[in-house]
């Protein structure tokens, strides 16, 4: 597939190294000659200066013949104008742009497809969106470190940290079925001091285990309370920095929660003050100790580190649970920081572009993929395809599960048929248009996956 990537920015640079890890064709343009430099030397990725939303500069980039453009600059803008560009005078296939600004946003006749004169833009994406429900999933389940919807939210896969006092704690996988009999799940990996373990009945599991499981999203709590004691559901929250994401979130959380949000610039604090009906605003630095102690940090349930600083945010998230927060999350977008502090005092490390880039992904995948996760800093993923076709035009359509070829460390969590849950079993039947999720612990069998899904001639 031949992508161009407009905007050289923390997610347009994730997804430009995700997809050459991959073999796609990528092009990255970008203003900036020495980060597109350090990143073609890094990735092995053609790179093109300019303005991106010049003609004569797409054009260089090879928009001609590009399978897919991503605008992902930080100008709004820029990326309806590119997008627009592309389609008027190459008609590119499929175009994605982000889109932070909530005025264009909340105008969908803007990019209505069935309107002529709308922008050509097929998919808009809001990162600040993606990561403020990413985050709200993780308020509705205390325990969860992840919690990915599939299947329009009818089935979730959740990853908890296995805790001393678990019920399943050293026990083998098998006796989950004896404990929680009416309830149907699946573990679909472990991960053990970083290393993955493909579960088996036998496999035990042990304190500081991650653990990944898929469920039908009634039954969540009733599984994770196998793995570890259930926490109460969060009542006082505080977010550090009242950035788009900060903002976003205590609007959404500040009619069902106790919100303080705290902010260091004055012109935008006293406009969040304004904005937020049930909210209290705080002007001062995240990380001063005196105000946190005069906040009653030690009675918080949940610091979120919102700000756009990786240092502010770890520090402030240390800090407050050093005081006595009981959870600490952090947003963090270096990687290299993600895995250093997530083995310490700081519960959840998030990374933005991480979160984003599974509503990318696909895009971008061969074979009817729908939706895509990507997982434990992208060396995992997980995800939804549809099976077409039947027994003579598919590997999967009809064959029994234990039937099909998966990759090495590749397991099928759930299908979904209609309304139907199935919690997949080795004598399951896969049926044409299912939505089969899977999960890989090893992203680089993900072509070997596609092809599973995509349907031979003869189905046409």
């Amino acid at each position: 597939m031949k992508i161009l990537i407009l905007g050289a920015g923390q997610v347009g640079a994730s997804v430009a190294a995700t997809l050459a890890r991959e073999d796609d064709d990528v092009t990255l343009v970008d203003t900036d000659s020495t980060n597109l430099l350090k990143l073609q030397d890094h990735y092995d990725i053609r790179t093109i200066q300019g303005q991106a939303s010049h003609p004569d500069v797409l054009a260089r980039a090879g928009a001609e013949d590009a399978d897919l453009i991503l605008a992902v600059t930080n100008s709004d803008e820029t990326n309806m104008v590119a997008c627009q560009i592309c389609h008027t005078l190459y008609n590119t296939p499929t175009k994605i742009a982000r889109i932070r600004s909530t005025g264009y946003l909340s105008t969908p006749q803007l990019f209505d497809k069935e309107n002529p004169q709308a922008i050509a833009i097929d998919m808009l994406i809001s990162p600040e969106q993606i990561v403020t429900e990413y985050i709200q999933r993780l308020i509705s389940h205390p325990n969860a470190l992840q919690v990915l919807d599939f299947a329009e939210g009818k089935v979730q896969l959740v990853a908890v940290k296995a805790f001393h006092g678990g019920l399943l704690v050293g026990h083998p996988l098998r006796d989950l079925r004896k404990h929680i009999p009416k309830t149907e799940t699946r573990v679909a990996a472990i991960f053990r001091d970083g290393h993955p373990i493909t579960p088996t009945g036998d496999t035990t599991i042990q304190a500081d285990d991650e653990v990944f499981f898929i469920a039908a999203t009634k039954d969540i709590r009733a599984v994770m309370g196998e793995l570890r004691r259930l926490e109460k559901p969060y009542k006082r929250i505080m977010l550090a920095g009242g950035g788009n994401i900060g903002a976003r979130l205590a609007k959404a959380l500040e009619n069902d929660y106790q919100i303080k949000l705290i902010e260091a610039n004055p012109d935008r604090a006293e406009f969040l003050s304004e904005e937020l009906s049930n909210s209290i605003v705080l002007l001062g630095d995240v990380a001063n100790e005196e105000l946190l102690l005069e906040e009653e940090i030690d009675k918080v349930d949940l610091f979120c580190a919102l700000t756009n600083d990786d240092e502010a945010n770890i520090l402030s998230a240390m800090l407050a649970k050093r005081l006595g927060a009981s959870k600490v999350l952090s947003l963090i977008n270096r990687a290299a920081y993600v895995d250093l502090v997530e083995s310490g005092s700081i519960d959840i490390a998030l990374s933005p572009q991480q979160a984003t880039i599974g509503s990318l992904l696909a895009h971008i995948r061969r074979g009817d993929i729908v939706a895509v996760h990507s997982l434990r800093r992208g060396a995992a993923e997980a995800l939804e395809a549809i099976a077409h076709g039947d027994s003579s035009s598919s590997v999967v359509v009809g064959r029994r599960i234990d039937e099909i070829d998966l990759p090495p460390g590749t397991t099928i969590g759930a299908i979904v048929r209609g309304e139907e849950v199935i919690i997949a079993k080795d004598e399951t039947i896969i049926e044409s248009e299912d939505h089969v999720i899977l999960f890989l612990v090893n992203k680089r069998y993900i072509k070997e996956v596609e092809r599973l899904f995509q349907v031979g001639f003869t189905f046409f």
